[in-house]
């Protein structure tokens, strides 16, 4: 394990930060004192210790995004908007630390990190500008041959899980998350179990962007030690899986029967991130209602 500066200079052991996890608006450690280390691209050098979550931390998050729930479906699209956008204000002032943990975790060069930061930007404001119009072009009014009038329109679904990819590290998280929130959802968030870095940085920028607590709440460590319990929750209304890796989309897939929750993967290469599914990607997380209204003649 490489030496800080001041480790080295000292002729000590290097103190390694552990990276807690974001649940509820809180930071918090895994309620099983495990953690895992973040390892650099080098296969060599630790970069810090990233909490375990376990089954009970999946569990506690549930809960606190089925609380967030009501009151961020309930708020105005304007308002979902302008946090959106806060979000993408403060990400832009934490570039260079967010570029500098890219290229620690995942080895691309500075272009390449830098690359990868303006491009979650600007998926933030995309979806930011989304907000107030997804219900207009999603929504109908429908024609029927009786004295109504017969609207559709889209509602949130509830509680969504997001299953990251490994790599890229950060720009599927933003693509996921925004997509599932913009529309009313709260999330619980899988980051990339070889980079969690970008990810854990970004719980910081989520605290200070004016996301209410327990809207997104991201857990870090195995995915397999929580994807069989987050397929079977009950109050898990949707998982949206952005990762490759086929046993884990077949225990996602086949758990999500025991509510018949919603699931939605999607196979995307990692250049294509940026791009791809937009705006599509909010018809995984949102149910359609439809109204009738009676008119008089």
């Amino acid at each position: 394990m490489a030496k800080t500066p001041s480790a080295a200079r000292n002729g000590r052991l290097q103190v390694l930060k552990t990276c807690k996890m974001y649940v509820g608006g809180s930071f918090i450690r895994s309620e099983s004192g495990k953690v895992l280390p973040a390892v650099a691209a080098d296969g060599k050098t630790t970069l810090a210790q990233v909490c375990r979550a376990s089954r009970k931390d999946f569990r506690d998050a549930v809960v606190a995004a089925r609380k967030a729930f009501g009151k961020w479906s309930g708020m105005t699209a304007y308002l979902k908007g302008q946090i959106l956008y806060r979000t993408a204000e403060m990400l832009e002032m934490r570039a260079g630390e967010m570029e500098l943990d890219i290229m620690r975790s995942t080895g691309v060069n500075a272009t390449a990190a830098r690359r990868e930061v303006a491009d979650a930007v600007e998926l933030l404001v995309h979806y930011a500008g989304w907000s107030d119009k997804f219900t207009a072009v999603f929504g109908s009014v429908n024609p029927v041959s009786s004295p109504h009038f017969n609207f559709t329109y889209p509602e949130a679904t509830g509680v969504v899980v997001v299953v990251c990819p490994d790599t890229p590290s950060f720009v599927p998280l933003v693509h996921l998350v925004a997509a599932t929130i913009v529309t009313g959802n709260s999330c619980i968030v899988f980051p990339s179990e070889t980079a969690p870095l970008p990810a854990l940085t970004f719980c910081e920028i989520l605290a200070t962007s004016d996301l209410p607590a327990g809207v997104v709440n991201i857990l870090s460590g195995l995915r397999a030690d929580l994807a069989p319990t987050a397929a079977t929750h009950m109050d898990v209304n949707a998982i949206v899986n952005g990762c490759e890796d086929s046993a884990l989309d077949k225990t996602l897939h086949e758990g999500t029967a025991t509510n018949m929750k919603r699931y939605a993967r999607h196979s995307v290469p990692a250049g294509d991130w940026r791009l791809s599914g937009r705006p599509q990607w909010m018809l995984d997380t949102i149910e359609f209602k439809t109204a009738w209204h009676p008119i008089g003649w």
